[in-house]
């Protein structure tokens, strides 16, 4: 699977990536496919681009996944 549906806002020097957020999920609502969970909202477009062109700003509820133990 290609993911290259990264946002093209920058949160520093890292490009935000909301499939590597903890709050980041996918609905099963075929309107609004993705959803975030630290701001309450599903969206038809990745979570960080909705946040960056209605604030104008960056996402600052990121936080990176915990890395899996096996």
């Amino acid at each position: 699977m290609n993911r290259k549906i990264s946002c093209d806002c920058r949160q520093g020097q890292e490009k935000i990536d909301c499939f590597a957020c903890r709050h980041f999920y996918i609905t099963y609502d075929k309107g609004f496919p993705y959803g975030c969970g630290a701001m309450g909202f599903k969206s038809r477009v990745i979570p960080c681009r909705e946040v960056y062109s209605s604030s104008g700003f960056d996402c600052q509820s990121f936080a990176s996944k915990k890395a899996r133990s096996l």
